[in-house]
């Protein structure tokens, strides 16, 4: 008789039977974060709105869905999960719906909003769920695929918005319509098939003035990362008036957080070693797979000359790259139950793949940018949810959602604040190089009807059009030199991880719970698990074992 595989083994047939619908949910709600970014001139154009308009059409969503994900994840451990996300599709479902029927502007934006809840909710339960059920060990595999459609989603979503833009008979609104089916099939899938423990809890109370503190002081950073430079400047009275005040609130939520029984953010886990390492690398990873697509797309569309729909093919190697790696890795850290090596190796492909980009001009060979993709996806498919994985190795499970939470929320600001500081690095790198060809040249920008400022490279002159493509060109490889400053900055903080290995129980032993955490002075009986999902052998032990679902 053969030996059994790992994962059936361990009871994971339930987990299996939810897989699809679980990553469907996932990758649905990570593509519709950026699949509206090419489309965007169309959908503001056709409701007649406004250039500011324009940037609130992601912004909305960004926020809502970056400030709520610590909450969504703290509410994770306090109720019960499956029917959280199954509110938070209904949520995305409809709010997606209304999306796509809004008639001016103001409504999309309002219905991003929501439909930014819906996000944030689904993407951080998803990570929640399977956390409940599978032991760190077996988890790699999983956060494998986890990994792989969260790079196809974020990298493959340009493109589709632009392809479903220009279809005729489908247009923009198909961008909020398309994920609305696939939504509707997952609920049907995860409501007949997803078992989770139930548990008995003690009366739960919900930390309203910190979730409505963080909220808050979280989206005024947010809105500040996303109009400075532009609508004012980096040294002005709103800037102080916003990073100030960001800064108060979310002093005030941590005066609040130190106070309450069951805090949004429990502050034991944002100090400890491996949660505090996991944030500071992850920052890096997250400017990595925000910060990919856009600046390297804007890349081949202003420096090179091809289409928006060429651009995002040309993306595919940092989308290959990501998804395979994240599954062979994935794989790789169930079988040797070891993480740091992984995160490590990865972290320095993606710094290796950074400084490869840094040469790059507009004449530098394709092979070369595509390398630097590569290297770039590699590492980090190889560590984005490794380093989820090592917090919640050190977690128990009634904090698992506060845990997930907290480093999916960091990673997404690191990376949001990283492409904002370095998209303003790019403009002034682009309007100096420009000035200084126009000089050079002895020229006047404007000569020939042509604009150095404006980005329709076909309506220029063409000896414009050479100065604005290599002004791009060199910057963009600028600014990938202080991307692997960056890069380099997390290999650092990536190699102070522990060397531990990853549990083979769904829970942390009580006698391993750590000190501070609230887990360590609860009894057994407080929270014993009640008609728990059938399973078999070692199954039934980590399937039953206390959970809050």
């Amino acid at each position: 008789m053969s030996t059994p595989r790992p994962l059936p083994e361990t009871g994971r047939p339930p987990i299996l039977r939810s897989l699809s619908g679980l990553l469907t949910v996932l990758g649905v709600t990570m593509l519709s974060s950026t699949i509206v970014s090419v489309a965007l001139p169309q959908i503001v154009g056709a409701l007649e709105g406004t250039q500011s308009q324009y940037t609130w059409v992601v912004t909305a969503a960004l926020l809502a869905s970056t400030a709520s994900t610590p909450i969504w994840g703290r509410l994770a451990d306090l109720f019960d999960k499956k029917r959280l996300l199954q509110l938070s599709i209904v949520l995305f479902v409809l709010s997606s719906l209304l999306c796509g029927f809004a008639q001016t502007t103001g409504q999309l934006i309002a219905f991003r909003v929501v439909q930014g809840l819906g996000m944030g909710a689904s993407q951080v339960l998803v990570q929640v769920i399977i956390a409940s059920l599978v032991s760190p060990k077996e988890r790699g595999r999983l956060n494998g695929y986890i990994g792989a459609v969260m790079a196809v989603a974020t990298v493959g979503g340009p493109l589709i918005g632009g392809l479903l833009a220009d279809l005729p008979g489908l247009g923009w609104r198909w961008c909020f319509l398309i994920g609305v089916p696939f939504m509707l099939v997952a609920l049907v899938v995860l409501s007949r098939t997803l078992k989770l423990p139930d548990v008995r809890r003690p009366k739960t109370r919900v930390d309203y003035a910190g979730a409505a503190l963080i909220a808050s002081g979280v989206s005024l950073l947010l809105l500040w990362v996303t109009f400075v430079d532009g609508d004012f400047a980096w040294i002005s009275w709103q800037s102080g008036a916003m990073v100030g005040g960001s800064v108060l609130l979310l002093s005030l939520a941590v005066w609040v957080e130190s106070r309450v029984a069951q805090p949004v953010v429990p502050l034991h886990l944002v100090v400890r070693r491996e949660t505090a390492i996991a944030i500071l690398a992850s920052a890096a990873v997250g400017m990595a797979m925000f910060g990919g697509a856009v600046f390297l797309g804007q890349y081949f569309q202003l420096a090179r000359g091809y289409s928006p729909t060429q651009a995002g093919l040309l993306t595919a190697p940092l989308m290959l790259g990501t998804m395979v790696s994240a599954t062979v890795s994935g794989r790789m850290v169930s079988r040797s139950g070891r993480v740091k090596p992984y995160v490590v190796t990865g972290m320095v492909m993606l710094t290796l793949g950074f400084l490869l980009l840094s040469t790059i001009d507009e004449g530098t060979s394709l092979a070369v940018v595509c390398g630097g993709m590569l290297l770039m996806g590699l590492g980090v498919g190889m560590s984005m949810q490794n380093l989820v994985l090592v917090v919640q190795n050190s977690v128990p499970l009634r904090e698992i959602g506060a845990a997930s939470g907290t480093v999916t929320f960091f990673r997404t600001l690191g990376g949001t604040m990283g492409v904002s500081v370095l998209g303003a690095f790019l403009a002034n790198r682009v309007a100096s190089n420009i000035s200084e060809g126009v000089a050079a040249a002895g020229i006047s920008p404007t000569a020939g009807g042509g604009d150095a400022g404006t980005l329709d490279l076909a309506g220029m002159p063409p000896f414009l059009r050479e100065i604005v493509e290599g002004a791009y060109g060199s910057a963009t490889g600028d600014l990938f030199l202080v991307a692997t400053a960056i890069g380099v900055f997390g290999l650092v903080t990536a190699l102070f991880l522990p060397r531990v290995r990853l549990r083979d129980s769904v829970d942390l032993p009580t006698e391993a719970r750590p000190r501070g955490s609230a887990e360590s002075a609860r009894t057994p009986e407080a929270e014993a698990p009640v008609e728990p999902p059938a399973a078999s052998g070692k199954a039934a032990k980590d399937v039953g074992a206390p959970a809050a679902d």
